[in-house]
Order: structure tokens, then sequence, then C-alpha cells
């Protein structure tokens, strides 16, 4: 969401005057500027933050793989709230090979 309000900001202020007044907020405090000073650094902080959104998206894609990794070393099968286990063959297993794990239960 902040990367397309930065877009849209610069979208915003790109066709005016650039020694225009224009006023960003920086940590808390609102500071005025031209629009020459405020693009660049929009830009900027645009840019850094789709690098972090990369990142993310990376970990997230290394984390998923390490948990499909780990639950077919040790078996474990994600058994879903009406009985059914999460299996690529579909079946239902009578033997205890694995480890099933249910949804945590819920106390009050």
């Amino acid at each position: 969401m902040e990367a397309s309000e930065h877009s849209l900001v610069m979208n915003a202020i790109k066709p005016l005057d650039p020694s225009r007044r224009c006023y960003r907020m920086i940590g808390g405090v609102l500071v005025e500027r031209t629009i020459k000073e405020v693009l660049p650094a929009v830009q900027r902080n645009k840019e850094g933050i789709e690098e972090v959104i990369t990142r993310l998206n990376e970990a997230l894609e290394r984390k998923k793989k390490e948990v499909t990794e780990f639950e077919a070393k040790y078996k474990i099968r994600i058994r879903k709230p009406d009985g059914e286990m999460k299996d690529e063959s579909g079946k239902k297993e009578g033997n205890a090979q694995g480890v099933l794990v249910g949804p945590a239960s819920v106390s009050e």
C-alpha cells in the first residue's frame, strides 16, 4: 500500500513547477520543501520499499520450502478441522507412522 501511495504522490507532483512549495512528513514532523527537493526523495523511498517487499517475498518462499521439507522429513501431516488429513495421496492411513498435528484448541 505504501508503494502505491508513493506512486500516487509522484504522479501528482511530477507535472507541477519544480520551484513550487510542498510539504512532506518526515518522522512525524511536517517540513516545507520544494517539489524539486521532494520528488527524488519520494522516488528513493519507493525504490527502498519495493526492494524490501522483494526481499520479504524471497524470504517467505524460502520459509515455505523449509516447512515443506521439514514436513516431508518428519512425515508430518496437517489434520483439517473436519477430520481429513492433508496428504498428497489423499488416503488415510491407520498405522502410526509420523506425527499428526491438529488445530490448536480454544480454551476459555
